[in-house]
């Protein structure tokens, strides 16, 4: 009994000790580890922060968008595009790629170009009642019985795709976008009427089309044969889409014919030229970049690998990105070469040349397209607004192209590199590009283009692409729920195209899990590139202790950290600029070839 009452007392006594304790040891933390709830209190601050800033600027974006789509629909509607400074409208569907504006028609009244380009980016702002309209108004008015000579990469891309990517978001039954039972693929009907009157532009000796056709007529007497390498290398998303959903085979045999042929063009350097002749099939300017007339033919190729699962997309992707990043790159910027000799020609930035580091983010070389994305955000700065091109070699604008007409490139980019990083600094940058925008184009009207950056004096055309992509990838990148499940790829002109597994070729054997041991082995690793090899750089090739990382698509590590080589078998393929790297007679690689 003595006992039990001992064993009572002392019981509750440690039960009494226990809280002062607990008191005592919590104080010692505190003490010892003050920092520990300043980081937990200081990231929930940085999460809140960061949430009150996309619902911000998301907000922001959705209302420029919404200024320069109302007044279109008030001021300019069923034309092409709105005038804002005055007010009116623009038929400019013939005027799109017409520099010399020659041969305009006299009884075209416009196709509502601005409308079909706006479609997805109703979808995406989440508006279906808006987007209903819109579908049902094309779906009843629009009509391509108009004589009219349109530009075909330009009709393809605002066109063709704007209309195949409303379609598909219009029948997405997980959606239920439109009322059940009211659209009967209006869309789709109009789209392949479209494609068919594209047809007769491949009827030549080479199967490269003409840069023009008349929507009515077809391929006018004397047309010119000089098209450019995008405007015949840029058509297989679209019009390979286009067979997809019809059935009918024609459409995606002529756009991966003439892309075929067009590869079959390169030098022995896989370099391509900027313009040629599609009835001989020879160059007529034989100097490229990655800039206006043939940046999107290498964005096409890698975007139909990823839409169709091609292999062929692939090799041919795989040796133009290699052949750019060897011949036309220096440090951040790229400048334009000789295709047949790869020596460089001109050295100048163009505005387009802002859509590269958002495809390198597709390819996976984060650190080259941040390096790029750095530079067009200085100019940027500088300017206010990107200029459409500017001289490298004497660090000036261009005495003539000073003009900024609301590009979507350099916006484009920013989304990219933040949904790759989640690095707030992007949105920052996108903070940047709205305030630019908002502060020098908009005005009562919507949103002019600029005519003088130097001056920010502005020109009276609001571009349809500010409404298909600008306006897009700025709200995407404060707001991507649109993207929340399901994958896509983006044209061109801003358009989604939903990834389906209907559509893609069987698996490539890199991806097939009895092949990983093979693909991953150590020696395959130091002796391959990423890029050979189908995987991310950053985070497919994790190298061992000791081993050297890989830092690009390209790159191929030397064997050796120490890059130390007793021949030139164990030197590899430099990060920057993919070139071979070989052993000097010291013993160490390097690339003693170009020096």
């Amino acid at each position: 009994m003595e006992g039990r009452k001992a064993e009572f007392l002392l019981t509750n006594q440690y039960k009494l000790m226990l809280p002062s304790k607990i008191l005592t040891w919590v104080i010692l933390f505190l003490l010892i580890f003050p920092s520990f709830f300043q980081i937990s209190h200081s990231k929930l601050d940085s999460y809140s922060y960061l949430a009150a800033k996309r619902k911000r600027m998301s907000e922001k974006v959705r209302k420029m968008f919404y200024h320069a789509y109302d007044n279109y629909m008030t001021y300019a509607f069923p034309h092409d595009e709105l005038k804002p400074l005055t007010k009116t409208f623009t038929d400019s569907l013939s005027e799109l790629g017409n520099l010399k504006l020659e041969y305009l028609p006299e009884q075209y009244k416009g196709s509502a170009l601005s409308l079909i380009e706006s479609l997805s980016s109703l979808v995406v702002l989440g508006n279906q009642t808006e987007f209903e309209k819109g579908v049902f108004w094309l779906s009843e008015n629009l009509t391509f019985d108009v004589d009219a000579r349109i530009n075909l990469f330009e009709c393809n891309i605002r066109v063709l795709g704007g209309l195949v990517s409303a379609h598909i978001l219009a029948t997405d039954s997980t959606k239920n976008r439109l009322v059940q039972g009211t659209y009967k693929n209006q869309l789709l009907d109009l789209a392949e009427n479209l494609g068919r009157r594209f047809l007769p532009a491949f009827d030549t000796p080479t199967g490269l089309p003409y840069a023009w056709i008349n929507l009515k007529y077809g391929v006018m007497e004397n047309e010119t044969t000089e098209t450019s390498t995008s405007g015949c290398g840029s058509l297989i998303l679209e019009m390979g889409a286009l067979s997809r959903l019809t059935g009918d085979p024609r459409f995606e045999s002529a756009a991966l014919h003439a892309l075929r042929k067009l590869w079959s063009m390169r030098s022995s350097l896989n370099l391509l030229g900027t313009t040629l002749d599609v009835v001989t099939g020879e160059w007529i300017e034989h100097s490229s970049g990655i800039g206006a007339g043939v940046d999107s033919f290498y964005e096409y190729l890698l975007k139909a690998h990823i839409l169709f699962g091609r292999d062929e997309f692939w090799r041919m992707f795989q040796s133009a990105y290699i052949a750019v990043q060897r011949y036309f790159r220096h440090g951040p910027w790229y400048h334009e070469a000789d295709m047949r000799t790869g020596k460089s020609t001109y050295w100048q930035l163009t505005s387009l040349q802002a859509f590269w580091p958002g495809l390198q983010v597709l390819v996976g070389d984060i650190p080259a397209a941040n390096l790029s994305h750095r530079e067009f955000y200085y100019v940027w700065k500088k300017y206010g607004v990107l200029p459409e091109r500017y001289l490298l070699d004497h660090m000036m604008l261009h005495p003539t192209e000073k003009y900024y007409p609301l590009r979507p490139e350099f916006a484009e980019s920013t989304f990219y590199l933040y949904q790759a990083t989640k690095d707030p600094w992007y949105m920052e940058v996108g903070e940047l590009i709205v305030d630019s925008l908002n502060l020098y184009t908009r005005v009562e009207g919507g949103f002019a283009s600029i005519r003088d950056v130097t001056s920010m004096e502005l020109e009276d055309h609001q571009h349809s692409f500010f409404l298909s992509e600008t306006c897009k990838y700025l709200y995407l990148l404060y707001d991507d729920s649109f993207l929340g499940d399901r994958n896509y790829i983006f044209t061109t002109e801003g358009h989604p195209l939903p990834v389906l597994s209907s559509w893609r070729e069987k698996l490539p054997e890199a991806y097939i899990p009895s092949n990983w041991t093979y693909v991953k082995s150590e020696e395959q690793v130091k002796r391959a590139s990423a890029m050979s090899m189908r995987v991310c750089p950053a985070t497919a090739l994790e190298c061992g202790q000791g081993q050297p990382r890989v830092e690009s698509a390209c790159h191929i590590p030397d064997s050796r950290a120490d890059h130390r080589c007793f021949n030139d078998d164990d030197c590899g393929v430099d990060s920057s600029n993919c070139r071979r790297r070989s052993c000097s007679l010291a013993g160490y690689c390097g690339q003693w070839l170009f020096i």
